[in-house]
């Protein structure tokens, strides 16, 4: 990319790289063909592509099709062989080395529905919140997709890494509505003086009383998180109040292993 680029221009480009990896999980993605989505040369795709994310577009990719895989393992009865292929592996001996790498542990015991989930339950009060926000629209188990874009507009700007952190909002019941059109945001915290552009919209999240489950681990583990969250809330643990579930990521997905990410997620209570 020219020197003169501007981070908004960078931002875009990545944006549509991102997202082209993301909807494109099944298809052959060499370096030539994502450098021509970005407009850029191989070269210049390489090293932008590398230090805006700190990982290169073949480790996105592999990254988020064994996210995928890891969600169907935990919620699907998919045969071991076909989520290794849909994951772009040819043997289950490659799946297993590369899945373990990075979860931590082999893909049948994250197929085990009584695995042991790290997490702990309490009633916390909570800061507001001043994020940046793409919205989505669709499945909440796809909203990585549009995390990718947003990641791709906060990069070139500074604002991934500490203090910042990544928040999603779901703003629909997914018990309430079609799948296809749940509503939420992919977001990030920002500092007051970050302002929304053509890309991102931002706003404040208030702070109040929540019930918090802190999950240490992969992200495919969420769906055990929640059943044991609202079993705990039927349970007593607290009258749910008005307002959207929020998830809070503290690590940033691209440089943290599966098994070493912090998530909360929050509801609030009346």
């Amino acid at each position: 990319m020219a020197r003169s680029a501007t981070p908004a221009l960078q931002a875009r480009r990545l944006a549509r790289v991102a997202a082209h990896i993301a909807a494109h999980l099944d298809a052959p993605l060499d370096l030539e063909r994502l450098a021509a989505v970005a407009c850029l040369s191989p070269y210049h795709f390489h090293r932008v592509y590398r230090t805006a994310w700190r990982e290169t577009a073949a480790g996105t990719l592999t990254r988020l099709r064994l996210g995928r895989a890891a969600l169907e393992l935990a919620t699907t009865t998919r045969p071991l062989a076909m989520v290794a292929r849909r994951a772009g592996y040819g043997s289950l001996a490659a799946f297993s080395r590369a899945f373990a790498a990075a979860y931590g542990a082999p893909p049948s015991r994250a197929r085990t529905k009584t695995r042991e989930v790290a997490m702990r339950i309490e009633v916390a009060e909570r800061e507001p919140m001043r994020i940046a926000y793409l919205t989505h629209v669709g499945s909440h188990h796809s909203i990585n997709r549009t995390f990718e874009r947003l990641y791709a507009w906060a990069a070139p700007r500074g604002l991934i890494g500490p203090p910042a952190v990544g928040v999603a909002v779901y703003l629909d019941d997914a018990n309430a509505k079609p799948a296809a059109e749940l509503r939420s945001w992919a977001a990030i915290t920002v500092p007051p003086q970050a302002q929304a552009d053509d890309v991102v919209q931002v706003s404040e999240l208030p702070g109040g009383r929540y019930a918090v489950l802190k999950l240490d681990g992969p992200l495919s583990q969420l769906n055990q998180a929640y059943a044991a969250l609202f079993a705990w809330l039927e349970a007593g643990g607290g009258q749910r109040g008005e307002g959207p579930i929020v998830e809070v990521y503290f690590n940033d997905p691209h440089t943290t292993a599966p098994a070493d990410l912090e998530t909360e997620i929050r509801v609030p209570l009346a």
